[in-house]
């Protein structure tokens, strides 16, 4: 009965904006950290950014550091990214994801993935 919906993904120019959102159910909020990797074409998927629901700090990819910005409203389970400044090399199909703190991060660490949205941002 676990679920992560995610929304928001699209087509922007470079230099738009987008903001994605995930909502969790299903399980305990704040024993979890959530948020995003995402996959572009021929690449592996890597992690974005992640936010912990019990104490709220952050974590980000170098590449979107400056440009993205994770938030989260507890009271609706929902995780918030804030995508600004986009470039081409961000398009990829973007994955909700949900790790048990305290694990890191990482692909093989999440314990409940969601659907993806694509976003494309054109040059």
């Amino acid at each position: 009965d676990v679920q992560l919906q995610a929304f928001g993904g699209g087509l922007v120019q470079a230099g738009g904006s987008l903001r994605l959102s995930c909502a969790a159910s299903g399980f305990t909020f704040d024993d979890y950290a959530i948020g995003w990797f995402r996959q572009a074409p021929g690449k592996e998927r890597e992690g974005v950014s992640c936010i912990s629901g019990s104490d709220g700090s952050t974590w980000y990819a170098d590449s979107v550091k400056g440009r993205f910005t994770i938030s989260s409203d507890n009271a609706k389970n929902t995780v918030y990214l804030q995508m600004n400044s986009l470039k081409p090399e961000d398009t990829a199909v973007y994955y909700c994801a949900a790790v048990r703190i305290p694990n890191y991060w990482s692909y093989s660490a999440i314990d409940y993935w969601g659907q993806g949205t694509l976003v494309t941002v054109s040059s």
